[in-house]
């Protein structure tokens, strides 16, 4: 098979896909692929471009590809310039898990996506997220912005603070990251609820329900957290409505999409403390504009959309890569496809 490297990675890495068949043809020139600015940067320099020979050099690679790693650029119109520069293309294996709107914004044809399968990489980033929402949920619980002027301060003072134990989260979509905060949740000796796609029970959860049921969960907890992707049925999921409906001492965390999550409503219901606070990771626009309320509003933990990023992340995902490597040279199905109708 012919597999092209089409996202910065490092060399042992290339060595590991290597491994898995060595009558594969692995080409890979990282002399053609933008440099990387941090560890598992996938889009690479933004200034980056190819002189004429190099681009001439990358067309004729593509010509040849039947399997991608990454999507060039993670740019979905370089997707599409991408499928129609390569007519053996047969699969796409994406590094990033929410991948699919990046296919659905490509706006291939039907044709295309029927000639090429998409693979995600769903699972390589719960155990990061699941830290940083507990790391938010943690701050705000225990009031750190308090102690941190305190210490500034020099002053000594003493007050209630709240804890974890026997309280209750209910985590909205218990996928990988989902799994993995419902983890962490039990051993900070938190009870954990879930709302999924069918409510249907799930071993060391206490109470499932179905997304139809949602504004019966939603009351029942102290901390709420988001892991969805964003599809035609999740956006929007959480509107001013089910702001109403949590408790107003609340923590709201997402760290799945922003589309799921009305933003407005959600800064109305900081600023109305009709809820306790937000951990957030994803937000609509990115980068969060200058100005925003969300920058500035005490009870809030930001994230530049950078809690998932890891100096292991490239590891993990070449991980699933060579594991999908061997499925599909054996013709089974592959880890993480993304089906082309919800694009998730």
């Amino acid at each position: 098979m012919n597999v092209l490297i089409a996202t910065p990675i490092e060399a042992e890495l290339v060595e590991r896909i290597r491994s898995v068949d060595p009558s594969n043809r692995i080409t890979w020139e990282p002399a053609l692929l933008p440099e990387p600015r941090y560890p598992s940067d996938h889009r690479g320099d933004p200034e980056f471009a190819r002189d004429a020979a190099g681009q001439a050099r990358w067309n004729s690679m593509l010509s040849e590809a039947e399997i991608l790693l990454g999507i060039p650029g993670e740019d979905p119109v370089q997707l599409a310039d991408t499928v129609a520069r390569a007519p053996h293309l047969r699969w796409v294996q994406c590094m990033y898990a929410g991948a699919g709107e990046q296919v659905r914004a490509a706006d291939l044809s039907h044709s295309d996506l029927e000639r090429v399968a998409f693979t995600t990489s769903a699972g390589v980033h719960a155990t990061m997220l699941a830290e940083f929402f507990f790391m938010g949920l943690l701050a705000l619980r225990k009031d750190f912005r308090r102690l941190e002027r305190l210490r500034e301060k020099e002053r000594w003072a003493h007050w209630a603070m709240g804890e974890l134990d026997g309280s209750t989260l209910a985590v909205i979509g218990m996928g990988a990251i989902g799994k993995a905060i419902a983890k962490l949740a039990r051993a900070f000796g938190m009870r954990v609820i879930a709302v999924t796609r069918d409510g249907q029970a799930i071993p060391g959860v206490a109470a499932a329900y179905s997304t139809h049921h949602l504004h019966d969960a939603l009351p029942l907890a102290d901390a709420v957290v988001v892991t969805l992707p964003a599809t035609d049925k999740t956006r929007g999921l959480i509107d001013r409505a089910a702001f109403a409906a949590m408790k107003n001492s609340a923590i709201f965390g997402n760290v799945g999409r922003a589309a799921v999550a009305d933003q407005l409503a959600l800064v109305e219901a900081l600023q109305n403390e009709t809820i306790g606070g937000a951990v957030l990771d994803v937000f609509d626009p990115e980068p969060l504009p200058a100005g925003d309320p969300l920058w500035r509003l005490p009870n809030v933990i930001i994230s530049p959309h950078t809690a998932a990023l890891s100096a292991r992340e490239n590891k993990r995902v070449v991980d699933i890569f060579c594991e999908n490597l061997e499925r599909f040279a054996n013709g089974q199905p592959l880890r993480n496809l993304i089906h082309a109708t919800e694009f998730y």
